[in-house]
């Protein structure tokens, strides 16, 4: 008794396609040849950045970083030599006009804190709790002294950077006023070493504090303008 095989998926995609007249069928052709460009192209950069010096990262080298920093870096500090044992905070507070016309300062708000909420108990958090202000933090750090000089050519790219995730998290107007500058700062605590470990840590906090920035409308969102 002869056995019929069920038709192939891929038959009938391919019928489904053939049905298509000719300028649809150049449409997506165009389209996967467009996504596949961008994919390769992507693959290439993020495999470039982190591969060992080349021909092509010295002759290239401004563009890749252009392209990688600050969405696309990646960190290796998980593992082992050095995995992180520190718990950093970022914090912000706005420099606000007050609606009688006088000037006032908020509080500190913990911005890792908010992340930390949104991602607990949260099975599958987003890229950007989980990591844009943290990279963000990392990436002024890595290109600043510690008189917060820039120290290459990625300083003020840095700064904008932090300066817009705060604006974005605090809004143009808080605490009943219109925001003028932002501060930053870190808190960082040391991890405490484990109850088998004879290793002593200090666990005292020490705070990073930044200049105040000026707040203009190119740091808001324009979602956040309306």
């Amino acid at each position: 008794m002869a056995v019929t095989e069920p038709d192939e998926p891929d038959d009938e995609a391919a019928e489904r396609l053939a049905a298509l007249s000719l300028p649809s069928q150049l449409i997506i052709a165009v389209a996967v040849a467009a996504v596949a460009v961008a994919a390769a192209l992507h693959l290439g950069m993020a495999f470039l950045s982190v591969a060992p010096p080349n021909t092509i990262s010295k002759r290239h080298g401004a563009a890749m970083d252009d392209y990688t920093y600050p969405e696309f870096e990646r960190n290796w500090k998980l593992f082992a030599p050095n995995p992180l044992q520190q718990d950093i905070a970022i914090q912000a507070r706005a420099e606000i006009r007050t609606p009688e016309g006088g000037l006032a300062t908020t509080d500190w708000t913990n911005l890792s804190a908010q992340d930390g909420a949104a991602i607990h108990h949260n099975p599958l958090p987003s890229h950007t709790q989980q990591n844009e202000l943290r990279r963000a933090w990392e990436f002024y750090v890595g290109s600043h002294d510690a008189q917060e000089r820039p120290n290459g050519t990625r300083g003020s790219l840095s700064e904008q950077y932090i300066r817009r995730i705060v604006m974005l998290r605090l809004g143009p107007e808080t605490d009943g006023g219109e925001v003028q500058r932002v501060q930053v700062r870190s808190a960082t605590t040391q991890l405490a070493a484990p109850p088998w470990s004879d290793e002593k840590t200090d666990t005292k906090t020490f705070y990073r504090t930044l200049p105040w920035w000026t707040a203009t409308a190119a740091d808001v969102p324009e979602g956040a303008r309306r």
